[in-house]
């Protein structure tokens, strides 16, 4: 028996939601002892992208949801207030998350020239995680131009796991990394889409759970495992919704969390940052907007959706992640996949 009720859009992706691209730069350079500001380098950004528009002319409807705020985030406190994304979504390491969001704003100047002089600024936003376990993070290695090189790269087909913004990050005493996966969601209204995109690098390996299976009891990992560490979450859909009622889909985010294992710990932070492909406000319009309102009588299965999709989306990361040794010989492995599967198989056996 299936372990998900829902069954996956037919790439088990955030891309599953038409338009929406995903693109990344991946660094990695030197090895061996730490040189604050030369390396050794095992970093990145991700980049999301909502529609194949200019995102600042024909903003989408959002909402932010702050799980736990031990964040170093940009752009959440414009979402909160408008309900609105205006610009690609980046993902990156803590201390790089001023340069990365430059990028942003260069990107966006660079397709709307008014931006500022005849035009409102733009409110760019980047999700961070600390990945200075294995990167020297102090160096700060993500410039403006790697961020519009992976904006050059968005593509609805991507890679996961050790690669852009999840380069050196960990999950449970392994290797954490960038990870999706989506829901098609039947209601009384049509079927929808619920995709997910996760950042991993949180979690202690004794609480790691595999389709409801203690599998972080039972595996040896890194002695480095942590309640400090982060995990960003980026949802989208096709699903008609309000800003509130994105934010009501952001807050079930937490419950996949929990699913495989996330204690939200004192220092970790997560964040969620949840928007609607089919809702665009566009810019500059000064007349009464038509939304459809969905029931929110019909959120239900939604909130299913993005519960499993984060869920799955989270192992993902790691599942699709390699061993990488880092600064000063610091290695995260990679989870041994077979082996889990072997503890979840023999527990449901056992357990029936």
């Amino acid at each position: 028996m299936n372990y998900w009720r829902l069954k996956p859009g037919p790439r088990n992706s955030i891309s599953d939601v038409s338009g929406v691209r995903v693109g990344h730069v991946t660094l990695i350079e030197g090895k061996g002892p730490l040189v604050p500001g030369r390396g050794p380098v095992r970093t990145g950004v991700t980049v999301v992208v909502p529609h194949e528009g200019n995102l600042y002319k024909e903003k989408v409807v959002a909402a932010a949801h702050v799980i736990n705020g031990f964040t170093k985030a940009v752009g959440l406190v414009q979402i909160e207030e408008l309900g609105v994304v205006e610009s690609p979504i980046a993902l990156t390491n803590t201390l790089n998350v001023g340069l990365v969001a430059d990028g942003l704003v260069e990107y966006s100047i660079r397709n709307n020239s008014e931006i500022g002089i005849t035009a409102p600024t733009v409110n760019s936003v980047v999700l961070e995680c600390n990945d200075g376990y294995l990167n020297d993070i102090q160096g700060r290695h993500v410039k403006q131009h790697h961020v519009l090189e992976a904006l050059r790269r968005v593509s609805s087909d991507f890679e996961e796991g050790s690669v852009g913004a999840g380069t050196g990050t960990m999950a449970f005493g392994f290797k954490g990394g960038v990870g999706t996966s989506s829901r098609i969601v039947p209601t009384a209204l049509g079927s929808y889409t619920i995709g997910v995109l996760v950042q991993s690098n949180f979690g202690r390996l004794e609480d790691l759970t595999v389709g409801g299976v203690p599998v972080g009891r039972l595996l040896r990992g890194s002695t480095y495992s942590r309640d400090q560490g982060s995990v960003n979450i980026v949802v989208a859909t096709d699903a008609p919704l309000t800003s509130r009622q994105l934010k009501r889909v952001a807050r079930r985010v937490q419950s996949g969390l929990a699913r495989v294992g996330g204690y939200v710990y004192h220092g970790s932070g997560e964040v969620v940052l949840a928007f609607t492909t089919t809702h665009r406000v566009k810019y500059g319009v000064r007349e009464l907007t038509n939304f459809s309102v969905f029931p929110d009588e019909e959120l239900n299965d939604l909130f299913r959706g993005v519960i499993e999709a984060t869920e799955e989306a989270t192992l993902n990361s790691m599942f699709n992640s390699v061993t990488v040794e880092g600064r000063d010989e610091h290695i995260a492995h990679q989870i041994p996949v077979d082996r889990v599967v072997e503890i979840v198989e023999k527990y449901r056996v056992a357990s029936h």
